[in-house]
């Protein structure tokens, strides 16, 4: 592993929980980025929040590097397919892009039927929904099972600390946030997207199982993809080359995104509602780990992460002084 043990332990006391640049502009906090917006500009500032279950449940060490350089990478990487708002990373925690204005639905395509949160399909399935946002399901499916063909499932984007609802086509156009033009081009940006991420992680020995996407308009009216594409956040990732012997035994796929982090919740009886239980250090690290392992095997470099404290170098790298 080209981080060590060590190094990620140390990490633990100085990741980057939050910012607050005045200089900046406007300030958005999400789940897991602080984005402001200034002169046509959004900066996004990807921090070391973890959050799973629609919640935010503490950090992770270097999570912000390792998401933010490997969307870097995707973004570069799919360029030529779909146009996106980036305009530079001046640091590692950090993107700058077109300021746009979000489409009020994420664009989540799913090939596979799995999932433990209350709004996962495998959860519908298990419950005998047989029609999911609109796409009819067969009897006898089981978990973590391939589907026929990849399927577009929208949601709803939901507020701070509310939970998205997944819609079908026809439902999310019924609220009248979106037009139908809208919603194809994203519709049709996404599945391209997910097409060409599948070959690419299976040419590194990777199943990209299922994804959300998000997507703007610029000033001049272009769709974009913004925020990130095919990160351990986003996305869901399994090994290749264990899968099929895994799924006939009845267990679980090897994986190495935020799965991780949800199963340990759910194994100490948290599922969204409730209390969040602490995360024990030995677990941060080991998610932290499985991140740096996503990026390092999609990407085909070892990931090196910056070891200085996070808030002064953003504000150097960005011409600020730390607030």
């Amino acid at each position: 592993m080209a981080v060590s043990l060590e190094v990620l332990t140390e990490g633990l006391s100085k990741t980057l929980d939050g910012t607050d640049f005045e200089a900046l502009g406007h300030k958005y906090e999400g789940k897991v980025r602080d984005c402001y917006t200034a002169h046509g500009k959004r900066y996004i500032i990807v921090t070391d929040r973890i959050s799973a279950f629609d919640r935010v449940l503490g950090t992770l060490p270097y999570k912000g590097q390792v998401l933010n350089g490997l969307a870097a990478w995707w973004f570069e990487e799919t360029k030529s397919i779909v146009p996106n708002h980036v305009v530079a990373v001046p640091d590692p925690n950090v993107m700058v892009g077109i300021e746009c204005v979000p489409l009020p639905v994420e664009m989540v395509v799913r090939a596979y039927i799995t999932g433990v949160t209350s709004t996962s399909i495998w959860t519908h399935y298990e419950r005998g929904t047989r029609v999911f946002c609109g796409h009819e399901l067969p009897d006898g499916l089981k978990k973590h099972q391939k589907l026929p063909d990849p399927i577009l499932t929208p949601s709803t984007k939901a507020d701070k600390g509310d939970h998205d609802v997944s819609v079908s086509r026809r439902e999310i156009l019924s609220m009248g946030r979106i037009s139908a033009e809208d919603f194809d081009e994203a519709a049709a940006y996404a599945m391209a997207l997910f097409a060409h991420g599948q070959r690419v992680c299976a040419e590194r020995e990777l199943i990209l199982v299922d994804t959300k996407y998000e997507f703007g308009k610029t000033p001049d009216g272009k769709i974009v993809v913004i925020d990130e594409i095919h990160t351990p956040d986003s996305s869901r990732f399994w090994y290749a080359d264990s899968y099929a012997e895994r799924f006939e035994k009845g267990e679980d796929p090897q994986s190495f995104d935020k799965e991780y982090v949800r199963r340990w919740l759910a194994s100490h009886g948290y599922r969204g509602e409730g209390r969040v239980p602490t995360i024990p250090d030995e677990v941060r690290v080991e998610a932290s780990r499985r991140y740096i392992q996503a990026c390092d095997q999609i990407r085909g470099t070892a990931f090196k992460p910056d070891t200085m404290d996070p808030l002064p170098r953003i504000a150097r790298n960005l011409g600020l002084e730390a607030s």
